[in-house]
């Protein structure tokens, strides 16, 4: 949409790609409310939005008709001493799930400086990213019916019997409702607020009792098949581990959590921080050396091959850095960059078949193994590549496999220093000890790997598909097809 419309209501019919690409608007000047003149208030996509949701036949009046936010909670009848529940920020999961782990305290530490709710109350965040992330949740089980929270969330509460929490859960945490409350925000960069006169002065559509059961029946049944499938998903590579144990005849030590240890002089020789001597770390050394464990350094080289952007003939390139890593299946996505805004740390240049292993928190699993589809990209020096597999002896799958699993792991972890950042070194990542069994062991554990990874990737995908197509059946109930 270029320039300004001759039809000031155009932004009214346009589509969402349409109006996601809208830079330049007008209004009638009858429209511009005397509550604020900010441009952004006035955005096409925040205004189609309110306009959709004003035409459902149900809108007959606005939220703050039907919702009480940030009531106040009395909670005088209780001892200081009482304990209460305790809801931080961080304890709410993000996608909307509804997740949330509170904690106790007692209310004499939480009385003062927090945000207090009461039981069946929804909080959903007002903060920048934590809004957009969606990080919401219905309060249940509180402790003496009282909790409190972080201040950065809203609280809401519904006082007409006729709306019920649940649908009014499911309403506040539409994806679009979500995107196009930005255009609300309040505040400097990075502490931006959607303030409560945006969620009061939302059309609201109050559906009948038996259609609010269906919508949140039907969301609700959703969320759990997504869940399902992403449970199934992660249980699949998660047993990976005891499958590889399994399959290379390999029995794990009994778990040892001791916290005091000695260990001789000799064994010292090596570090001389006590974490590298953990009796877990030990066990599971002594148990791959006995079984024939080969350093990695002996059977690969490590790659140093550099890319430079003044060498670069093309005015973008592809990088992957270690958030590109999905530490669940090991794959990597590159992300299409400008070369004059090439981060300092995009330097090293990969090509099919090299394996990148994350050196800064390496038992996170960031490990993957570079597909053809991502020969030539350039990879952060926060990664080692590892190149020059002696094929004769490892196959390049079951090394990539087998790297990711907690044997080597662990070992990462080990060898690594660095406080709440461990890091590990080339040489040290170098000394890790890999299984190396004959080649149709190989063979059967590598093909294993992908089938698990297929499979997931394949879980996650439906799980993704069938949600996508919940929450956009839901918005349609509510504000209708978009039309064109």
């Amino acid at each position: 949409m270029a320039g300004i419309s001759e039809r000031p209501d155009a932004f009214f019919r346009l589509g969402p790609a349409e109006v996601g690409k809208a830079q330049c608007f007008a209004v009638r000047r009858g429209e511009v409310e005397r509550r604020a003149i900010g441009a952004a208030l006035y955005a096409p996509e925040l205004r189609l939005f309110i306009d959709r949701l004003a035409k459902n036949p149900s809108a007959s009046g606005f939220l703050r008709d039907y919702v009480d936010i940030n009531p106040r909670i009395d909670a005088s009848e209780l001892d200081p001493d009482s304990p209460v529940s305790f809801v931080p920020m961080d304890a709410v999961e993000d996608g909307a799930t509804g997740g949330v782990s509170p904690s106790s305290k007692r209310l004499a530490e939480v009385q003062k400086g927090y945000t207090p709710f009461a039981e069946g109350d929804i909080l959903w965040a007002k903060i920048t990213p934590c809004m957009e992330n969606g990080k919401s949740c219905v309060a249940s089980g509180l402790i003496n019916g009282i909790g409190f929270g972080s201040t950065e969330f809203h609280v809401l509460r519904s006082h007409d019997g006729r709306l019920s929490q649940s649908f009014l859960w499911e309403f506040l945490n539409q994806e679009t409702l979500r995107r196009v409350a930005r255009f609300a925000f309040t505040g400097s960069a990075g502490h931006q607020r959607v303030p409560d006169s945006f969620l009061a002065d939302l059309p609201f559509p109050l559906l009948s009792s038996s259609d609010q059961e269906r919508l949140v029946s039907r969301m609700g049944a959703a969320r759990a098949e997504r869940r399902a499938k992403q449970v199934e998903a992660d249980a699949l590579l998660a047993g990976l581990d005891v499958y590889l144990l399994t399959t290379l005849g390999l029995t794990p030590p009994p778990k040892d959590e001791h916290k005091v240890f000695a260990v001789t002089r000799g064994t010292a020789a090596a570090r001389f921080d006590p974490h590298f001597h953990l009796p877990a770390f030990a066990q599971n050394q002594r148990m791959l050396a006995a079984n024939g464990g080969v350093p990695l350094g002996n059977i690969a080289t490590f790659s140093n091959e550099v890319w430079t952007p003044e060498k670069h003939d093309a005015p973008t390139f592809r990088y992957i850095e270690i958030s590109s890593v999905d530490r669940d299946t090991g794959e990597a996505h590159a992300v299409e960059t400008p070369v004059a805004e090439a981060p300092s740390r995009a330097r090293m240049a990969v090509h099919t078949g090299d394996i990148i292993v994350s050196l800064t928190r390496p038992h996170h699993g960031s490990i993957a193994q570079i597909t053809p589809e991502l020969d030539g990209c350039v990879a952060s020096t926060g990664f080692s590549i590892i190149r020059g597999v002696d094929e004769s002896r490892v196959m390049n799958d079951y090394l990539w496999c087998i790297l990711r699993r907690k044997m080597c792991l662990s070992q990462m972890l080990q060898r690594a220093s660095g406080g709440n950042y461990p890091a590990i070194t080339e040489p040290e990542l170098a000394k890790v000890l890999i299984p190396v069994p004959t080649m149709d062991i190989q063979e059967i554990i590598a093909a294993e790997a992908r089938r698990r990874r297929d499979e997931a990737r394949r879980l996650r995908a439906e799980a993704d598909s069938g949600w996508q197509a919940a929450k956009h059946w839901f918005e349609e109930q509510l504000i209708g097809p978009v039309q064109s």
